[in-house]
C-alpha cells in the first residue's frame, strides 16, 4: 500500500466535485502526462450515476471467471482479510483476465454487501457486475464494462498487486476519484496538493469564463466575444499566478 496523506474530511470534500473538476486541478500540479496518464483510456459505464462520485483508496484483485481451476486453489477468506486490513474508504479495482470476453461477475448482492461491511464504497472492474439494483441498495457504486447474468468461476486469483483496468494501471493504496465520466487514479506524489488545486480551479472558472459566457444578455456579437476573450485571459493569469502554468485555454 502507498502512504495515504489525505484525511477522511479532505476525501469528503473531494467527493463534492465531479471527476473532470478533479482532473482540472490535477493537471496543474502533476509532472505526469495529462494526455494519457492516470485516467481511463477506455470507455467505462457507471451503473449508479445517481450516487454521484466515489472517492477512496484502491484495493486490488485479479479474477478469471472462465477458468474453473481457480476455485480449487481459492482462498477467499484470505482475500477478505487483506481488504479488511486496509484503511478506508476503499474502492475495489478488479482486473478481469477474460477481457474482452465477459464470462461471469465477481459482483452481486452478496459480495457488494460483504465488501461494504469491510469498508469499501464501490468497485471499478473491466469485467461485469450483476444484481445491479441490489448493489445499489447496498450503497455500493460500480463502474464496469457491462452487466452479466452469472458468476461463472469468479473468485480472487491474486490480490494486493498492480492491476490494469480500462487501459490504466492502478497500484494498491492509490487514491481513486470516479463517477459517470470515468476515473482518475491519482499518482501518489500528486495526492497532497490535489484538494486545494481542484478547489482553486473550480473557483477560478466560476470567477472568469463561466460568468462571462452566461452574462450575454444585451451584448452584440463583438462585445460578447471580447468579454469571453478577457475572461479566458483572466483565467490563464490566475492559473499562472497560482501554479506557474498556463490555463486550459492557452
Amino acid at each position: 500500500m502507498t502512504a495515504q496523506t489525505l484525511s477522511h474530511r479532505e476525501l469528503l470534500q473531494l467527493k463534492r466535485w465531479n471527476t473532470p473538476t478533479i482532473y482540472n486541478g490535477w493537471e496543474q500540479i502533476t509532472q505526469h502526462d495529462i494526455a494519457r496518464d492516470a485516467f481511463n483510456l477506455e470507455e467505462t459505464h457507471d451503473f449508479m450515476p445517481q450516487m454521484g462520485p466515489m472517492v477512496g483508496y484502491a484495493v486490488t484483485v485479479v479474477i478469471e471467471p472462465s477458468n474453473p481451476a481457480h476455485k480449487a486453489s481459492s482462498n477467499a477468506m484470505q482475500y477478505y482479510r487483506y481488504v479488511a486490513e486496509q484503511p478506508g474508504p476503499k474502492i475495489v479495482i478488479v482486473q478481469d483476465l477474460d477481457k474482452p470476453a465477459v464470462i461471469g461477475s465477481l459482483w452481486g448482492e452478496v459480495n457488494s454487501n460483504t465488501h461494504r461491511a469491510l469498508g469499501c464504497v464501490g468497485t471499478i472492474t473491466d469485467g461485469a457486475i450483476r444484481d445491479v439494483d441490489e448493489m445499489t441498495n447496498a450503497g455500493f457504486k460500480a463502474l464496469a464494462q457491462r452487466l452479466c447474468v452469472g458468476h461463472a468461476h469468479a473468485t480472487p486469483v491474486r490480490w494486493n498487486c498492480e492491476v490494469e483496468v480500462f487501459g490504466t494501471k492502478v497500484v494498491p493504496g492509490q487514491l481513486i476519484h470516479a463517477d459517470k465520466h470515468g476515473f482518475l487514479a491519482i499518482p501518489p506524489d500528486d495526492e497532497a496538493e490535489l484538494l486545494e488545486a481542484a478547489r482553486f480551479m473550480d473557483t477560478n472558472e466560476c470567477n472568469t469564463v463561466i460568468p462571462a459566457a452566461r452574462a450575454s444578455a444585451g451584448l452584440d456579437m463583438e462585445a460578447l466575444l471580447e468579454q469571453i476573450r478577457q475572461a479566458r485571459e483572466a483565467l490563464g493569469a490566475a492559473t499562472k499566478a497560482r501554479f506557474g502554468r498556463k490555463g486550459e485555454f492557452e
